[in-house]
């Protein structure tokens, strides 16, 4: 059975950094996508950004671009999250996916990270 288990969320003020991690288990994602979505009150899930191909592309949503960083350690199957800068509006719940050619095949429950102005 896979499992994607994030961690790192929490309360920061505007202009701090958190980094989430994301531990995959139940098999090997390493030549697979491992991303991020993210999911604020009262709206839709979005895509925040992704490690394709086992790192070889990485993805970012415009509204993070030069804020965050994706990357993953494939021996650990773990994908992470580095967030800078962060600013109220990037208060959401963040779910960790993974899956193969673009598609996200498994989620994880989430993390809320909240950001005050």
């Amino acid at each position: 059975q896979v499992q994607l288990v994030e961690s790192g969320g929490g309360l920061v003020q505007a202009g701090g950094s958190l980094r989430l991690s994301c531990v995959a288990s139940g098999r090997t994602f390493s030549n697979a996508d491992m991303g991020w979505h993210r999911q604020g009150p009262g709206q839709v899930r979005e895509f925040v950004a992704a490690s394709r191909w086992g790192g070889s592309q990485l993805l970012y949503a415009d509204s993070v671009k030069g804020r965050f960083t994706i990357s993953r350690d494939n021996a650990k199957n773990t994908v992470y999250l580095q967030m800078t800068s962060l600013k109220p509006e990037d208060t959401a719940i963040y779910y960790c996916y993974a899956g193969t050619g673009g598609l996200a095949d498994y989620w994880g429950q989430g993390t809320q990270v909240t950001v005050s102005s």
